[in-house]
């Protein structure tokens, strides 16, 4: 039987944080969880093609902007269970075990990564417990967070948006709080924009713009704004 898993990951000139991404995933290919690992690409002028075929994964091309590349990369994906990943992330080593058992247990949900920051800095801490409460409370984890979603549920919630922006609000919303559980296991993400524009300023800057997302205003509107 294939392995079940198919992890999907945009990328644009995403030289810098995709080997890191890459060599994190090893724990899957040990498990036998990995079908195969799809890298969309929107257009990168930097070397993360020939990162995507020296590792062996799909290179695809056909998509601009980060809802789109997450949508041509599941319509090309031959597994039961798909991870979509973005590419300045790095999950922890129990990763696969603990994405195993939810696969296992649990096919009816989806499920994101506890977040946390590549960063020694106290804010780091500070926002990653917002974020992970906002996931269990509200069930609207960040993209940072990844998602793990049966081929089957992200089918039936109509899976996501070609938007320039949201896209990763849109599919949680559609799946519900009750449809979507966090794992413990981290996925450990960059925080360059937060250290370049201060981790508060940054995070009520997002914080503003989901509110403006929720209150109606279009992710095209949103994402003239959005650095």
């Amino acid at each position: 039987m294939p392995a079940p898993l198919s992890i999907i990951i945009p990328t644009l000139n995403a030289a810098g944080d995709l080997p890191d991404c890459l060599q994190a995933l090893m724990p899957g290919l040990e498990l036998g969880l990995i079908r195969e690992v799809i890298v969309s690409d929107g257009g990168s002028e930097d070397a993360t093609p020939r990162m995507a075929g020296d590792t062996g994964a799909t290179f695809l091309t056909d998509a601009k902007g980060r809802g789109a590349q997450l949508a041509a990369g599941a319509d090309a994906a031959r597994g039961g269970w798909l991870l979509f990943l973005h590419a300045d992330t790095m999950l922890s080593p129990d990763w696969a075990e603990r994405a195993a058992h939810h696969m296992e247990r649990r096919a009816e949900t989806a499920a994101a990564f506890t977040l946390k920051y590549r960063s020694d800095d106290r804010e780091a801490r500070w926002l990653e417990a917002r974020a992970n409460r906002r996931a269990r409370i509200l069930g609207l984890p960040y993209g940072d967070q990844g998602l793990l979603v049966s081929r089957k549920l992200y089918d039936a919630v109509g899976g996501f948006a070609d938007v320039p922006l949201m896209e990763d609000v849109m599919i949680a919303r559609a799946l519900g709080k009750k449809r979507l559980v966090l794992l413990s296991a981290e996925a450990r993400t960059s925080a360059e924009k937060y250290e370049r524009d201060g981790w508060r300023k940054r995070a009520w800057s997002n914080a503003w713009l989901l509110t403006r997302f929720l209150m109606g205003a279009s992710p095209e509107t949103l994402a003239k704004v959005y650095r």
